[in-house]
């Protein structure tokens, strides 16, 4: 036996004791704040997509992504145009409380009988943006896209990103094959030089995103990716476009109208336009390319993905214009707060997180992101600034089936080029409330039982007409909603 020695065994002691700490160091890493892919389409309908019930239109790496995160049926523009909606997603503030009513500048016609409201023609600087916020934190952010929420002075790099590339004054581009312009309306996209002949736009968005997702390093990143497709003018690489001109060709014939009328407007039926097929599927195999980049980086499982779109897809115009896609069985479109203009596809995905392949049917607005984003990236929320939003999480990873909020809210005052006019509505749980204002009256569906908001329902239900009614009316007053008024000049 080998003698024992005091000495020794307390030097063996206190060494095991001093190599605790420094192993709990080896094990125990901080914990590192999620990145952050933030995908807005510009005029993605509804169903748009094959995930959301299109059988025209080929998504395959979409269907994917809602394969693998949660797909939302009831998720709402805080607008039916583009404008207010990108407000409010950076701020988490209703358009009305920001006054960014309508799109930038808007169109304001003298010859209807109500005059629009004066809104903002650009998002102020001293509201707090979640670029901003995640900026505070420590994250690098950079934008990509379409931006229009100002002129010179309020670009996405005066609103928190480090990087703006293709964000400026204008809501679409003049071409969408570079140099990205025309003679006639010389739209130059900034930041985007050095492009090949017939270089697409959609997939320059794409490449310059990866690779500034390929420069980061240690430090946490927001990538906003403000696609300008689907928005006209309605251009196709030439080869989907030719691809979807041989399946329209294959489409049975029309048992019913190919188009519906709506007030002094016209909406398409079915889906069958090949050149915004084509533009679909360019957004489709962007989302493939993001997707891809973040699983070979291994960036897959500490980045999460939004998803989703500004405002409903373009399906009615007046004066017998042709829509370029359908909504149905939605009414309307792009512009009008029936269904088609204000309800969007959302999908999130967070890997481990939101459970793969779920449904959430909770209402669900533009202003929800903020909140959703900072609660995600463990930071303190802002109730002040995000005013209107509530944060998804309840919904994304308790999987509860509601939030806690009374109602949403649309404030239109204005007058659109799909033929709307001034209104303005309220979703009160399954029912939907739209208020006129040129005709002052109001309807009432209930839209679990009828989503097609046909069956007009004030007259069977007074009382519940009249409590959404002055729900609107308090919400309009709380947040300084601003009026159309009566033309003076108008015969």
């Amino acid at each position: 036996m080998r003698p024992f020695h005091a000495n020794i065994y307390w030097q063996h002691f206190f060494s095991l004791f001093l190599l605790i700490p420094c192993l709990a160091c080896q094990t125990k890493q901080p914990i590192q704040q999620p990145n952050f892919v933030f995908i807005l389409i510009d005029d993605l309908g509804w169903n748009d997509l094959t995930c959301y019930g299109s059988s025209f239109y080929e998504t395959p790496n979409i269907d994917q992504l809602a394969a693998e995160g949660m797909r939302f049926t009831d998720a709402y523009a805080a607008c039916p145009v583009c404008s207010p909606t990108r407000a409010s997603i950076l701020t988490g503030q209703y358009p009305a409380r920001l006054n960014i009513t309508d799109w930038i500048p808007g169109s304001d016609p003298k010859d209807q009988p109500l005059l629009g409201t004066k809104d903002q023609h650009e998002l102020p600087l001293h509201e707090v943006t979640i670029a901003e916020a995640l900026k505070e934190a420590g994250y690098s952010t950079a934008f990509f896209g379409k931006w229009h929420l100002g002129e010179a002075g309020y670009y996405p790099e005066d609103q928190g990103f480090d990087i703006n590339k293709g964000g400026h004054w204008a809501g679409q581009p003049a071409s969408y094959f570079y140099p990205y312009k025309n003679d006639r309306k010389r739209w130059d996209v900034p930041n985007l030089a050095g492009g090949k002949t017939d270089e697409y736009l959609t997939d320059r968005l794409t490449a310059e995103s990866i690779a500034f997702m390929q420069q980061q390093q240690d430090q946490p990143f927001l990538l906003y990716l403000s696609h300008y497709a689907v928005h006209t003018p309605i251009q196709s690489k030439p080869a989907l476009e030719e691809k979807y001109q041989e399946k329209a060709a294959t489409l049975p014939v029309l048992d019913t109208v190919a188009y519906s009328i709506e007030r002094s407007s016209i909406t398409k039926q079915r889906q069958d336009n090949p050149a915004y097929a084509g533009m679909i599927e360019s957004v489709d195999e962007s989302i493939g390319q993001i997707m891809a980049y973040l699983k070979e980086a291994g960036l897959s499982e500490n980045t999460i993905i939004f998803f989703t779109s500004d405002n409903g897809g373009l399906s009615t115009l007046p004066n017998n214009r042709k829509s370029p896609t359908a909504v149905t069985p939605l009414r309307a479109g792009k512009g009008w707060l029936y269904e088609g203009g204000i309800r969007i596809p959302l999908i999130v995905k967070w890997e481990h997180k939101i459970p793969a392949n779920s449904v959430s049917k909770v209402p669900v607005i533009s202003t929800d992101f903020f909140p959703t984003i900072l609660e995600m990236a463990d930071l303190p929320l802002r109730p002040t600034v995000h005013t209107d939003g509530k944060s998804l999480m309840p919904l994304l990873i308790d999987r509860e089936d509601q939030l806690e909020r009374a109602a949403l809210y649309w404030h239109f005052p204005h007058y659109h080029g799909s033929g709307n006019k001034p209104s303005a509505a309220i979703r009160f749980n399954d029912y939907k409330l739209i208020k006129w204002y040129e005709s002052d009256s109001t309807e009432l569906y209930h839209l679990s039982d009828d989503i097609e908001e046909r069956e007009e329902l004030s007259n069977l239900l007074p009382a519940t007409k009249d409590a959404l009614e002055q729900l609107l009316i308090n919400w309009q007053k709380d947040i300084g909603a601003l009026f159309p008024k009566e033309n003076p000049e108008f015969e």
